[in-house]
């Protein structure tokens, strides 16, 4: 394709002169295996869209400082050729910062090595992080802008802004930062309809200025055109669902009021963005979790209530809003792919089982440390971190206390299970006694540990900055506890676990002295797409064939999680679960429809 232009011009968007509404849809290519990167983009075309826009998170391409990658899921190049081949134009976000209900916002973990940084702001060590990383993903996009004959139209230069900081100086420098790395695309920002969150993340006029909203369209252009006369209205983000936090309802949003909010928006002329048009998966451990009056972990579906659902089948919303579309531009015909084929796999027996803490050295080498560290200082992202300690004795009944904790302890003494101290009993205020641990020793003294279970670092608001593990130390009543041998646990690899026989006499609800790997296998024919129940399970995480299929929960609302075709093999396929707390039985069941509610 040759070179193109994409601007604005007397209030409209332009591709090559011609006047042109953007129809676009939000997809994450993070959140989707890359075998049906195509399915679910034909679905978008089919629909009537003509843009599709997805983020760039940067903990996803530089894990590990100075460590790129762009293959697999984290190949963004060819998710945007896919684009290009199917006629899509494409919005990319590659702001440091993303939110997304992603783990950190899509900030790397790395970043919090240094409990001195200063994030999203004028400050030299962030800003320089932050280069790094442009002078590699940048040189990648810049090919694939219109300007170079690609499809990416337009850049975003930050992300909702205006909800977290007002340094003006800082937008300047990434935008101008971009410029000098070659995007020379329309470059954009995008806030909630709000003076405050206007003021501090629009960079006018050089930049444009979009807005995101779920309903009451017109307030909100409104409100965007008293800063921004006489340019085009665009929402870069219609909430047509929402996300769901562990412990809570799923969220729904009823498809008639969507389309009737769309239909005014086009009508208008207006140009938007549904976000989300398929919201896919978290998988692993990248769920991001909010903090507004307290911690609040997402679950592992990001299904959204979306035009798609987690598993990328369309909806009744998505035939509404089809039809909306259809009022305003000509709809693309045959071009809907056949449903992915859902099967059922059956009951499946886990027959083997490890118990993590005797797995330790297998699993990892212990730091020594003289107070507890965190995670990022010892050069882990996510996953499980264990601390030991000697006790001296006799002791009676010291009451333990983590100061504090991020974001779920299980606390044992000599190898047993004292209960849990989780972060979100403070944020609600829960009474004091009502969880306390309190800890007696002999004289000989104790063996204290404790294993801190990450959930995902906040991704929106002032409480970012959240670091993971134990931040600042350990009490038995007033004194705190020194020495320490620590083991990271990020999961990454479980080849080196050994495992035994599960025990036949089970007994049901049988309450784990430690959190478990339980293992099994099951043969299939043909791959398909399934869905993995854990009726009787309590709390964990789910391995397929060594892909980390994401966490499990029984407060809900999740109650499947989602496993992709292409996952599975023809022949013989392992799962493992890590379970945390008990288990009716070591059994689980996979099934050809979801559940969700």
């Amino acid at each position: 394709m040759n070179n193109a232009t994409f601007g604005i011009e007397a209030g409209h968007f332009v591709y090559n002169g011609q006047k042109i509404r953007l129809i676009s849809g939000a997809m994450h290519y993070f959140r989707i295996v890359p075998d049906y990167w195509e399915d679910r983009l034909l679905k978008l075309r089919a629909c009537g869209f003509n843009a599709v826009e997805t983020y760039i998170p940067w903990n996803l391409h530089e894990p590990k400082e100075g460590c790129f990658n762009f293959e697999g899921m984290a190949d963004i190049r060819r998710f945007i050729k896919l684009a290009h081949g199917l006629d899509l134009f494409v919005i990319v976000r590659p702001s440091p910062y993303i939110c997304a209900e992603w783990e950190f916002g899509g900030l790397p973990a790395w970043l919090l090595a240094d409990a001195n940084i200063r994030l999203r702001c004028m400050h030299q060590p962030y800003l320089d992080k932050v280069d790094a990383y442009f002078d590699v993903l940048l040189p990648l996009l810049k090919p694939l802008l219109c300007t170079n004959g690609g499809p990416i139209i337009a850049a975003q230069i930050e992300n909702e802004y205006g909800s977290y900081g007002n340094d003006k100086a800082y937008l300047q420098y990434l935008k101008d930062g971009m410029v000098r790395r070659g995007i020379d695309v329309l470059l954009f920002t995008s806030d909630g309809a709000e003076d405050g969150m206007l003021q501090g993340g629009a960079l006018l006029p050089q930049v444009l200025a979009t807005i995101n909203f779920g309903s009451k369209p017109d307030t909100s252009f409104e409100k965007l055109a008293q800063y921004q006369p006489d340019q085009p209205m665009m929402c870069m983000e219609y909430w047509n669902g929402w996300f769901d936090h562990w412990g809570e309802s799923h969220h729904v949003r009823d498809f008639e009021d969507v389309a009737i909010e769309l239909d005014s928006m086009l009508s208008s002329g207006a140009s938007v963005n549904f976000y989300m048009f398929h919201g896919g998966t978290n998988f692993g451990f990248y769920n991001g979790a909010n903090y507004f009056n307290r911690y609040e972990p997402i679950v592992t579906s990001y299904d959204y209530n979306a035009l798609l659902n987690e598993a990328g089948e369309v909806t009744e919303k998505y035939w509404a809003i089809r039809e909306v579309i259809a009022k305003h531009v000509e709809i693309p015909v045959d071009l809907l792919p056949e449903p992915i084929k859902k099967k059922t796999f059956g009951v499946i027996p886990l027959t083997e089982q490890a118990k993590l803490l005797d797995q330790l050295d297998s699993l990892t080498q212990p730091v020594y440390s003289v107070y507890p560290e965190t995670m990022e200082r010892l050069g882990q992202d996510y996953g499980f971190i264990y601390y030991r300690t000697k006790v001296s004795g006799p002791r009676t009944k010291n009451k333990l206390v983590i100061q504090e904790v991020r974001d779920r302890a299980l606390v044992y003494l000599d190898g047993k299970y004292q209960g849990i101290i989780d972060r979100t009993d403070h944020d609600i205020g829960l009474d004091i006694g009502e969880r306390d641990i309190v800890v007696t020793t002999p004289p000989e003294g104790s063996s204290l540990g404790i294993l801190v279970e990450n959930q995902g670092r906040v991704n929106y608001g002032w409480m970012l900055k959240d670091a993971k593990g134990i931040t600042e130390g350990v009490r038995l009543g007033g004194q705190f506890l020194f020495g320490w041998d620590i083991f990271t646990l990020p999961m990454e690899d479980l080849s080196a676990l050994s495992f035994e026989s599960v025990a036949s006499d089970r007994k049901s609800q049988a309450v784990l002295a430690s959190p478990t790997f339980f293992k099994g296998s099951f043969e299939i024919t043909e791959p398909a797409d399934t869905f993995l129940k854990l009726e009787g399970w309590s709390k964990g995480n789910v391995f397929i064939n060594g892909f980390n299929l994401g966490r499990y929960w029984n407060v809900g609302p999740q109650k499947t999680l989602y496993v992709p075709g292409p996952l599975l093999k023809e022949g013989p396929n392992e799962i493992i679960v890590l379970e945390l707390h008990a288990v009716n039985e070591p059994v689980v069941q996979f099934q050809d429809h979801m559940e969700l509610g």
